[in-house]
């Protein structure tokens, strides 16, 4: 899998690209799930770290909670939980749904790019059968925290933050520069407007001046 950190990161990320907290009214609660949903699929490696659950059984590691089901599920519930009492209207409550299946996926999507471990159920609980990209850069991460530190944690890092967070930055940063192109666009076409209608009002004011002359 791809760290807990960068799975969480990147649905912050996926939140301020397309600005979907305009949805809602409670912006903090949107931030925090949207920094929870993403890491939620690895909540089963504890089946596999405590219950024994077989890696490659439905309910283990990379199995239906990193399916494209349990995603879509798990937005359906979210908004019905903690949205609710917005009074989202219909195109609303779909975009929000949407938006909390997106960044779950991404989970998914993050770690069949890795290079290691069994492949993603993405078509679980109707498939299980496991899938990779065919090109997989990232270095995969245990799921153990203490193998993690203790091991190839900074490598794991830096090869996340070339990989996924730095790419992840740029987008930011071009939605950024677009939606301010935008607003100075409105603003110079407001004040042109503002202008012809004053323009207008003169002409229209000397015209009738004459007149009554």
């Amino acid at each position: 899998m791809a760290t807990i950190f960068t799975h969480s990161l990147i649905g912050l990320a996926v939140g301020k690209i397309f600005g979907t907290s305009n949805l809602v009214i409670s912006k903090k609660r949107f931030w925090i799930l949207s920094f929870v949903c993403p890491a939620l699929p690895d909540t089963d490696s504890l089946g596999l770290l405590y219950l024994g659950i077989p890696y490659e059984h439905i309910f283990g590691h990379r199995g239906f909670t990193h399916s494209i089901f349990f995603s879509v599920f798990l937005g359906f519930l979210v908004v019905f939980l903690f949205f609710r009492k917005e009074n989202l209207n219909k195109l609303n409550s779909f975009l929000l749904i949407m938006y909390f299946t997106l960044i779950t996926t991404t989970h998914s999507i993050l770690d069949a790019f890795t290079n290691g471990g069994l492949g993603i159920a993405f078509f679980s609980p109707f498939d299980n059968s496991r899938h990779f990209f065919p090109y997989r850069p990232l270095e995969v991460s245990p799921l153990s925290i203490e193998k993690f530190f203790k091991e190839r944690g900074l490598d794991i890092l830096s090869n996340e933050l070339i990989w996924v967070l730095i790419p992840a930055l740029i987008f930011i940063f071009i939605k950024i520069v677009i939606k301010k192109m935008i607003v100075k666009y409105k603003s110079k076409t407001k004040d042109h407007s503002k202008r012809i209608n004053y323009n207008e009002d003169v002409s229209r004011h000397q015209f009738y001046g004459r007149d009554n002359n």
